[in-house]
């Protein structure tokens, strides 16, 4: 069995290699997923000024049921916390719009690209925003 300190050390090379590759501007603010094993949240982050621009949560949609089925971009039945990801990344991605934001660039943090982290990605995709 992977030890736990092993297991948050390899995330945290991960996330560093992930970092040195992709930095946020104002113009192009760096989208930031983070997935705790309940909760999800999302972050537009302006790296220059250390701002963050804009912020969702699932928690923040109410009306999403883990019973409620959500399709994603490639037509596949979502359900529980993959498709309450997929709604924060809507969410998240009309809040950008609103503040005339159309580009960012995705920092899917120690996570790989799969699960919940995809599914946010395909509703800010959804939505109108451009990777």
């Amino acid at each position: 069995m992977i030890d736990f300190k092993i297991k948050k050390e390899r995330g945290i090379r991960r996330h560093k290699r992930v970092r040195s590759k992709i930095s946020g501007t104002k113009t192009t603010p760096r989208l930031y997923v983070f997935c705790s094993n309940q909760h999800v949240y999302a972050q537009l982050i302006d790296d220059e000024n250390q701002k963050t621009i804009v912020a969702a949560k699932d928690s923040d949609i109410k009306e999403i049921g883990k019973k409620n089925k959500v399709t994603s971009k490639d037509k596949s039945v979502l359900t529980g916390k993959t498709a309450i990801s997929f709604e924060v990344g809507r969410l998240v991605a009309q809040k950008a719009i609103e503040k005339k934001i159309k580009k960012v660039v995705f920092d899917r943090g120690i996570r790989l690209y799969h699960g919940r982290v995809k599914a946010l990605a395909d509703g800010a995709r959804k939505e109108g925003l451009e990777f």
